[in-house]
């Protein structure tokens, strides 16, 4: 004869029924999170330095004339407007906040909305946002970008 279990107790069913329910949540929660991670449409070069601590953030050479580089773990991306310019701007776009994905020859793009902005001055240049991104000190010494 088998034994009745109560009713509140765990049975393999039930466990198995609560990891399922777990296992679809984490995904659909991960996806609402954000994107915080670094940036795979920026220059290869771009993640790992620690400009934080002082050092430098790239060689001048890194920064294409017209284009720019995104920098994920200092929130920063560089462009070179002209010959010999550099400019740095705050990844966080003026809209929402999420991270600028790419620099094109529009300008510094926003995947969420397709926000583009100026390599020029941050100022928008299309889409929903209204006000440029924040500009960040950059300073050049010989052939090095060092933030500050």
């Amino acid at each position: 004869m088998t034994e009745k279990q109560p009713l509140d107790s765990l049975t393999r069913r039930r466990a198995l029924t609560g990891v399922a329910g777990v296992g679809i949540a984490l995904p659909v929660l991960a996806a609402c999170a954000g994107d915080d991670g670094p940036s795979t449409a920026s220059d290869p070069a771009a993640s790992g330095s620690d400009s934080g601590q002082g050092g430098p953030l790239a060689a001048t050479a890194d920064i294409e004339v017209g284009g720019g580089a995104i920098y994920p773990n200092e929130e920063v991306v560089v462009t070179q407007p002209t010959e010999g310019e550099f400019k740095a701007f705050s990844i966080r776009c003026t809209h929402q906040g999420c991270a600028v994905a790419e620099v094109s020859d529009e300008g510094i793009v926003c995947p969420c909305h397709n926000s583009v902005f100026s390599i020029s001055d941050g100022s928008p240049q299309g889409g929903p946002a209204t006000a440029p991104l924040e500009e960040r000190p950059i300073t050049v010494s010989g052939d090095q970008l060092t933030l500050g």
